[in-house]
């Protein structure tokens, strides 16, 4: 599967002044093969180490003095094989799961800087390491779902990449590559972007027809696997809360019948616990395990949008979309003919801030004031873009007037089915399949 994000390494790889490099993300985002690929791709050799599987042979390596030479020696013997500091990977894969190798990175940085080291961990469980932490010795990069551009970069069709490609620097697309990127973007909405359901689809999907039942079990077993990640990292907030409140945000999302998706509510959630300050626990869990997007509400779109947004006012999503499908039990069917109902407008509008989020890294901001709400406002460079998401080829879109009347933006977006609107406007309309090409696009 090829991964935009083996350009990053590659930069990283050469830089002069490198620092041992933590990629962090969920479960099952492709975090160990990717780093096994760039290992075998551009180093003389590479050496895995998990520290999960191999915890007990691990763990003395780390116990004693935090001397990089030493634990390489040490390293070097469990392998029985030499590890050449100039031109070999290291790779800690589970790194959360023995902290003082954690702090030993810290080390590597100082002491052994020709070695080029990698760590694959859980947000979370660095968080929650009792051991020193690096700070400024070490750089971090997220890992998250495949997007919707590496989807079709890896869709054995380079005719549609480079469509895709050329239609992001020119701004226009033909009728046929539009429609096709538009069916392929519904089974994208399948799938999700979780690597090794994704390559399962896309090497069965010519000869299985079965294979959206394929996805989906594979789809259900993951989602049973982050469950027990609850119970295994939960520590003093209570997995079962955790898993109630992740299991309420796609049933929040579907009752949304009309417009934006709104904000989350608190409420019944978990019974006996009503507002914000009862929930922040299992919330702040989730999306430190990156198995949720939360996007702020802003009453001004103003800068910086942070002094405007309050800490209990937000919406949750779910951090892929083929995950959402499969906890509404949605028919694979009714996603591909469109017909799951008057409520899609939250199924794209999930998508959208799964693409924003991968193409900005950043904190994600809406926008709410006099009954007017924009989905989702993007900061490129110095100018503040509203960005509505519509379902379909309905693309009317008040409150983004009401914006552009009250603040006079540059540019104004819609994220809809339809085509791009012509050049040279302030209100565009641009193709939901580019949703993370935004940030690359020159209205």
């Amino acid at each position: 599967m090829q991964r935009t994000a083996a350009t990053y390494l590659l930069n990283w790889k050469n830089k002069k002044d490198r620092k041992p490099l933590i990629l962090r993300g969920a479960r099952q985002t492709g975090k160990t093969w990717l780093l096994k690929d760039f290992g075998r791709s551009h180093f003389k050799q590479y050496h895995h180490f998990d520290f999960e599987r191999d915890k007990n042979q691990l763990l003395p390596v780390f116990e004693g003095e935090l001397n990089p030479q030493l634990i390489i020696r040490n390293l070097s013997l469990l392998l029985n094989k030499k590890i050449d500091i100039e031109n070999d990977l290291i790779i800690f894969d589970e790194i959360q799961n023995i902290p003082r190798a954690l702090t030993s990175l810290k080390y590597f940085y100082e002491e052994l800087p020709q070695l080029a080291v990698c760590a694959a961990g859980s947000l979370l469980g660095i968080i929650l390491s009792d051991e020193s932490f690096p700070v400024g010795k070490v750089e971090f990069h997220t890992l998250r779902p495949m997007s919707f551009e590496e989807f079709i970069l890896n869709y054995n069709n380079k005719f549609l990449y480079e469509a895709y490609i050329q239609g992001c620097k020119t701004v226009n697309i033909s009728q046929a590559a539009h429609l096709k990127l538009t069916a392929v973007l519904k089974e994208f909405y399948i799938t999700g972007g979780m690597p090794e359901i994704v390559n399962t689809y896309l090497q069965n999907k010519a000869e299985n027809t079965s294979i959206f039942q394929i996805v989906r079990k594979k789809q259900n077993d993951l989602l049973e696997s982050f469950k027990a990640d609850f119970s295994k990292h939960s520590g003093k907030v209570n997995a079962l809360h955790i898993s109630t409140v992740y299991e309420n945000i796609p049933i929040q999302l579907a009752q949304n019948m009309d417009g934006s998706v709104k904000r989350f509510r608190f409420k019944n959630v978990i019974k006996g616990k009503k507002g914000y300050t009862e929930l922040s626990g299992p919330i702040s869990w989730l999306q430190s395990a990156e198995l949720i997007i939360k996007v702020f509400i802003s009453n001004r779109a103003e800068l910086p949008l942070q002094a405007f947004s309050k800490e209990s006012f937000f919406k949750l999503y779910i951090n892929d979309i083929g995950l959402l499908g499969s906890m509404l039990d949605i028919p694979p069917s009714e996603i591909l003919l469109g017909k799951y109902g008057t409520t899609k407008g939250y199924f794209v509008e999930n998508f959208a801030a799964m693409e924003l989020l991968n193409a900005s890294d950043s904190q994600l901001y809406g926008w709410n004031e006099r009954n007017s709400e924009i989905e989702f406002l993007m900061l490129k460079g110095e100018l503040l873009i509203p960005i509505e998401v519509k379902s379909g080829m309905r693309t009317k879109a008040k409150s983004l007037q009401q914006f552009i009347k009250k603040y006079n933006p540059a540019h104004a977006l819609v994220l809809s089915e339809k085509s791009f609107s012509p050049k040279n406007q302030v209100k565009k309309n641009i193709p939901l399949y580019f949703a993370g090409k935004l940030f690359e696009m020159d209205f």
